[in-house]
């Protein structure tokens, strides 16, 4: 029987996959691969609604998940960051959300399986992505009418808990709750996937990460690394950690402050580096991984990975950057019950 999660972080430090988006990026996909015969009819375009390959080209998110694998990743994340009703609702597709989680977490379950069964020494895992959605439960949309909200937090728990429950019954190994940029809409998740536990009658280990927008060292919504790992330390996390928007370099300060105060695992996928003038990112993956070096000699970290513009070249790097590595200590919390 392979070790839970919460037993192989303490055991070393796992790497997390890179950037699903940009591996997408590289098929150069069509209307008609997102469509595929299901949504053939459907009278809205949905090119670029990435979430949706998992029912019409599920062959491209294997193939990823594969080569992430392939390079060294202990984890990979399910292809499900819009796949919520709320985040749906812009494409018309708020009927298939429960499709797309379960289908999703299936196809990165079974190359789990097969590349743990390859090597029972370095069992591999799948953490159900939960994306922020397009909407801000605390800041509004609206300059004119500060008071003014898009969303609810009844209806972000709502639509985070549906989530929740189909990655679930995909079989991932934890929820990982990313991308946080305003922490209110991250309290939904937390309360869902409470709600979730309870109607599947199991727990999984929760991860949360958040993401600081900028030079000002906050997120969206105003919060220090300190102050949100305050906000966030109610629950019986697995880990919490910052990615996105930065690169590493820019996220050691942020990363320090969040390792000093947090009693649970920290992680930590960050940018190659910044985007150009034309957003692409240009970091390679040696010049990455000797960026990451200053996270394992500060012992910050406990589960490290790529964000935006990463490839399994990065993630390589840092496998082979981490290996023999000794993970941050700390009394684990959140595993399941």
């Amino acid at each position: 029987m392979r070790p839970d999660i919460v037993t192989a972080a303490a055991q070393r430090i796992l790497v997390l996959d890179g950037a699903m988006g940009t591996m997408i990026q590289r098929h150069k996909l069509e209307e008609e691969d997102f469509r595929g015969t299901r949504f053939a009819q459907h009278p809205s375009p949905l090119k670029g609604n990435n979430d949706l390959l998992a029912l019409t080209r599920p062959d491209i998110l294997r193939g990823i998940h594969d080569a992430y694998f392939e390079a060294g990743a202990d984890i990979v994340e399910t292809n499900t960051f819009s796949s919520t009703t709320i985040a749906q609702a812009d494409y018309g597709l708020e009927s298939a959300v429960w499709d797309l989680n379960v289908a999703s977490a299936r196809i990165a379950c079974e190359a789990a399986s097969e590349w743990t069964s390859k090597n029972p020494e370095q069992p591999r895992f799948v953490a159900g992505s939960v994306g922020p959605t397009n909407r801000t439960a605390s800041i509004s949309p609206d300059v004119n009418d500060p008071g003014y909200r898009a969303v609810t937090f009844k209806e972000l728990v709502e639509a985070y808990q549906q989530q929740m429950e189909a990655l679930m019954e995909g079989g991932v190994d934890a929820l990982l709750i990313e991308t946080v940029f305003d922490t209110l809409n991250a309290k939904a998740a937390l309360f869902a996937a409470e709600a979730a536990f309870d109607r599947q009658g199991k727990r999984l280990p929760i991860m949360v990460s958040g993401t600081i927008t900028d030079a000002s060292g906050r997120t969206l919504s105003g919060q220090t690394a300190e102050a949100f790992w305050v906000s966030m330390s109610h629950a019986p996390l697995f880990s919490i950690g910052l990615n996105c928007a930065l690169g590493a370099e820019q996220l050691i300060p942020h990363l320090e402050a969040l390792s000093n105060v947090a009693h649970c695992g920290i992680s930590a996928h960050p940018n190659a580096g910044l985007p150009n003038e034309m957003g692409e990112y240009d970091q390679g993956p040696e010049a990455m991984a000797a960026q990451l070096q200053s996270f394992l000699d500060k012992g910050l970290v406990n589960i490290l990975g790529g964000c935006c513009g990463t490839t399994p070249d990065h993630i390589r790097a840092i496998a082979k950057l981490v290996r023999d590595q000794e993970p941050r200590p700390l009394p684990f919390q959140g595993a399941p019950a």
